[in-house]
């Protein structure tokens, strides 16, 4: 098995596993309870979260455990949104966002608040200009992706941090970050970010595991969305799942321990893939082809008749052993066109005709090499 899907999830990484089963079966008291079992599962929330914040450069209070990415987005732009709506109506978005940013985005829309939706350049990336002319005096609220989960475009994160806070320091920026943390460094403080959302499971985490930095001079006005215990400083009520957090904690450190050399053989396997397979007639590479983009994604169409992704995806797998994605895995039983592929201007026909290949550090160039190999032989079967 070749495994090319590691933006939809990751392998839990043996240090994980590890921990989680500890917690699950030998250190297993609440967090919550006044004994000895409870001491010693509140310090594996303290562990996870110093290690997180100290990754990040934040104090320890502003990291917020969540069950992922989706519920993580939910708790920033309901409760950012709702913490501010009372000095204004307007937000903005990207037209590239994943489905857990568009829809509670959308979700506002219909409650009656004005959206504003950037477009991109051919490579995916806004532009700071459109940012600059689309904030207004009731603007209260804008959310970017940091880097795009479909074609891996880096969007200029730290330039509108500073382009947004010129503007109006009261206007909230959040920024999903689930396809960036434990890909490149990141500083929230300097980004002028105040809500950061991550999920555990893309980087050798566990499924069921994520968090949020909420900057602490913001933290009195968000907005909790799940009720109940008092839980995460009353931020995220519920009872923490202390093994699925714990674990984050250790693929968290381990991510970020070995950064510069992942970084490093993630780019060279995308170099090597994104080489291979534009050799090949009727493919093509979206996105930048440079290191510009993410190490970890290359998105890829082919023309031909009988060059659906799912029959590409199909056929990649069932012959050769390679698991690919045909775009974002959180939607994928409701197959839908791609609004980054659209907002890129991809040409009609190629909005169906696209997969993508996402690695991991695990992954190797013997594994890539043979990715191009089979492309090699599918395609010219299939534009036939």
């Amino acid at each position: 098995m070749i495994y090319f899907d590691n933006s939809a999830t990751t392998r839990c990484c043996d240090e994980a596993m590890a921990i989680m089963q500890e917690c699950l079966q030998v250190n297993y008291g609440n967090p919550s309870s006044l004994h000895s079992m409870g001491f010693k599962g509140k310090d594996y929330l303290k562990d996870a979260r110093d290690i997180i914040s100290g990754i990040l450069k934040v104090q320890s209070k502003e990291i917020y455990f969540t069950s992922g990415g989706t519920e993580g987005n939910n708790l920033a732009i309901k409760g950012g949104v709702e913490a501010k709506k009372r000095r204004g109506n307007h937000i903005i978005s990207t037209k590239i966002e994943h489905a857990s940013v568009a829809n509670p985005i959308k979700y506002l829309e219909k409650q009656g608040f004005e959206v504003t939706y950037l477009g991109t350049d051919e490579y995916g990336v806004i532009s700071l200009e459109e940012l600059k002319a689309s904030l207004r005096e009731d603007t209260i609220f804008v959310s970017i992706m940091m880097v795009n989960n479909e074609i891996g475009s880096v969007q200029p994160i730290a330039e509108a941090g500073k382009i947004i806070k010129d503007f109006n320091k009261e206007i909230l920026f959040h920024v999903d970050a689930i396809q960036a943390f434990g890909k490149m460094k990141i500083l929230p403080k300097k980004m002028n970010i105040d809500l950061l959302t991550v999920s555990g499971h893309k980087i050798h985490g566990p499924k069921g595991s994520g968090f949020i930095y909420i900057n602490e001079t913001i933290f009195n006005i968000m907005v909790p969305q799940i009720l109940g215990g008092g839980h995460e400083r009353g931020m995220r009520s519920g009872t923490e799942n202390v093994p699925a957090i714990a674990g984050l904690g250790i693929a968290a450190k381990a991510a970020y321990d070995n950064l510069d050399s992942n970084r490093e053989h993630m780019y060279a396997m995308r170099r090597r893939l994104i080489q291979g397979v534009s050799d090949i007639d009727g493919v093509s590479v979206n996105g930048h082809v440079d290191d510009e983009s993410a190490p970890h994604i290359v998105s890829v169409s082919i023309k031909g008749n009988r060059t659906r992704a799912q029959v590409i995806l199909n056929a990649l797998q069932d012959s050769y052993g390679i698991f690919v994605s045909a775009g974002s895995a959180c939607s994928s039983n409701k197959p839908a066109i791609s609004e980054t592929l659209k907002s890129i201007g991809l040409e009609k026909d190629l909005l169906e005709r696209t997969i993508r290949f996402s690695f991991s550090p695990d992954n190797t160039m013997e594994e890539v090499e043979e990715a191009i190999k089979a492309l090699t032989a599918l395609v010219p079967m299939m534009t036939k």
